[in-house]
């Protein structure tokens, strides 16, 4: 699969963030926001695209 169609969706309440794949449509410039389940908080919450690829740190 393409990695170029690949998002990250991040929360800044939780500070929680879910990598999805974004539809195949070119010139599509809108910030995506969606409504997801949060793990950390045990709600949906409004998750915003952002450009960053958040990793993990190492312990």
């Amino acid at each position: 699969m393409s990695q170029d169609r690949l998002v990250t969706l991040y929360n800044d309440e939780a500070n929680e963030f879910i990598t999805t794949f974004r539809s195949g449509k070119k010139g599509n410039n809108i910030k995506l926001s969606l409504k997801k389940y949060s793990k950390k908080l045990r709600k949906h919450v409004v998750f915003t695209q952002t450009k960053k690829i958040f990793r993990k740190k190492k312990a």
